[in-house]
């Protein structure tokens, strides 16, 4: 699959004017991502509106230089970063979540990773939180274009499933009130599954961790 063929994948509806937007507006779910089965993820909008959180801190703390947090969302993650005077950028393809970013002092662009983005192959920290290596549905070609963004000795902090999972499949934002989004790729990853990609693609991981329920992993070229 080319960059070109993932930028269009990455511009859906889905995150730009249905419920996702609405949620970001609002701070608050319900909100899930719904597979064509059926089977319904819930998503943490009310966490991604508020602070950082303690197990956020332990990704915040492992960042170097220059941070650019790929699918910012509501932008806790960067305005944290921004608060603690670290320069960081957010990058997001929803409108609400940019605007959502910029009311709580951080810095966004509404642009796709797949698209060219500033200061590619000078990021000393690259953000994948909150499932976002799932984006475009093809983990191997975000890794790929991830690390065109990092610089050469730049760490990838990723977030990983709670399940030992490798899935990609279409899904749909669904508010669980009837509304639903446009469908798109998407892809979960446990650690295993992370760790398998990685290799594939030219990462090491250099350091795991966990804090709460949640799972990550640092990973360099």
């Amino acid at each position: 699959m080319t960059v070109d063929e993932l930028t269009q994948r990455q511009r859906p509806a889905a995150w730009r004017a249905d419920p996702y937007a609405e949620a970001v507006r609002a701070g608050s779910g319900p909100l899930f991502l719904r597979r064509a089965d059926g089977w319904l993820l819930p998503l943490d909008v009310e966490r991604w509106c508020a602070g950082a959180d303690p197990a956020d801190m332990t990704v915040l703390d492992r960042c170097e230089g220059p941070v650019i947090d790929i699918g910012c969302g509501p932008g806790r993650l960067v305005a944290a970063l921004a608060a603690l005077g670290r320069p960081a950028l957010g990058v997001d393809v929803s409108p609400a979540a940019v605007a959502r970013t910029r009311s709580t002092g951080g810095a966004a662009l509404c642009r796709s990773v797949f698209d060219t983005l500033p200061g590619e192959g000078r990021w000393g920290t690259a953000l994948l939180i909150d499932g976002n290596i799932g984006i475009g549905g093809a983990p191997a070609a975000l890794l790929a274009r991830v690390a065109r963004i990092l610089a050469p000795d730049g760490v990838l902090l990723v977030e990983t499933a709670p399940v030992d999972v490798d899935e990609r499949v279409s899904v749909r934002v669904d508010d669980g009130r009837g509304g639903l989004g446009a469908s798109f790729p998407w892809a979960r990853l446990g650690t295993t599954a992370l760790l398998r990609y990685a290799t594939a693609t030219g990462w090491r991981v250099t350091d795991r961790w966990e804090c709460g329920e949640r799972g990550f992993a640092a990973l360099r070229r």
